[in-house]
């Protein structure tokens, strides 16, 4: 008995240390920073960016942040270690969103001036390639697999396949009104697409590219056209997708299996970007408009609390 009681005591003391560990990056489109949180929202530090800093990835290793910086047309490059921006990559005009290749050494940036999904050597800076899309190009998503990526053109209301190796789309799918973010499952065989003016998601088969489902997100005493969703996340064990309602000011769990909505949260204004822990345990809400992220305990769909997150927060990412 007492050896499981320390044994008990020692995970819940490693648990804890490991939580602690954790930061959390906020992109501030108005302050030009990127803010380091710890998992429980404290200010860490500021990373200096680019001018209005906006969709964030890590590179494999998890050492860097590369930030898409859509007033200066530009890809920072953040060193974790050293908390500032080290190099830049100058992109197209009016850079939305970023995926990278599997190996990391390849940047797939849409492009909203130019209606094109760019492909930048992120070793010499240079474009590769470019692939015309719809109207206003924004969510990215690369394939693990590296075949392939998605797009979505919130003017033509599609997700376009881009094949890798024929660098060009040979797919359009039609989904709802103004496309914008994806969420892939961890089995990869469905894409969530939000709509942002059609108050809803769109489910896409990956091996058909056909629209399986269509959730529709319905939130008591508010109209449609109040519903705006844009980020999308899944949990780690694929049952759940967390849906951030945009001017609804809220959040919303969808059951994964049968795409109905199980509780919504309500947050700050404009709830747009999403992260969540490795555990699925705690997630973080970016409110665009209230400047604040709102930390949301996702067993008992609570919000905790919210913390200040800089001038227009944009993007949550999260390394343990």
């Amino acid at each position: 008995m007492k050896h499981g009681l320390k044994l008990g005591l020692m995970l819940t003391l490693l648990a804890s240390a490991l939580n602690a560990s954790a930061q959390v990056y906020v992109s501030s489109e108005k302050d030009h920073q990127v803010l380091v949180l710890d998992a429980q929202g404290q200010p860490q530090g500021r990373i200096a960016t680019c001018q209005r800093p906006r969709d964030m990835k890590f590179n494999p290793a998890r050492t860097e942040i590369l930030v898409v910086c859509g007033d200066s047309n530009q890809l920072g490059v953040l060193d974790l270690a050293q908390q500032k921006m080290v190099r830049t990559v100058a992109l197209g005009d009016s850079p939305e969103m970023l995926a990278l290749s599997p190996d990391g050494r390849t940047a797939y940036v849409s492009i909203e001036d130019e209606n094109a999904l760019m492909a930048y050597d992120l070793a010499s800076g240079k474009r590769q390639w470019s692939a015309k899309t719809g109207g206003e190009p924004e969510g990215v998503l690369a394939l693990p697999d590296g075949r392939g990526a998605y797009v979505t053109s919130e003017v033509a209301n599609r997700v376009h396949f881009v094949d890798l190796s024929q660098r060009k789309v040979v797919k359009d799918i039609l989904v709802g009104l103004r496309p914008r973010r994806f969420a892939l499952s961890p089995d990869g065989k469905e894409l969530w697409v939000s709509n942002e003016l059609g108050a809803s998601v769109s489910v896409i088969d990956t091996g058909t590219h056909m629209v399986k489902a269509t959730v529709k997100l319905e939130v008591a005493g508010l109209r449609a056209s109040d519903i705006t969703p844009v980020g999308l996340v899944f949990s780690p064990d694929g049952r759940s997708v967390w849906v951030a309602l945009g001017r609804a000011n809220r959040v919303a769990r969808v059951d994964a299996a049968s795409k109905q909505m199980q509780a919504t949260v309500l947050v700050g204004k404009r709830a747009w970007g999403l992260a969540l822990n490795a555990a699925g345990s705690m997630l973080y809400v970016a409110n665009g408009l209230s400047d604040d992220l709102t930390l949301v305990d996702t067993a008992k769909a609570q919000a905790l609390r919210s913390v200040p997150a800089g001038r227009v927060p944009h993007t949550v990412l999260v390394r343990e």
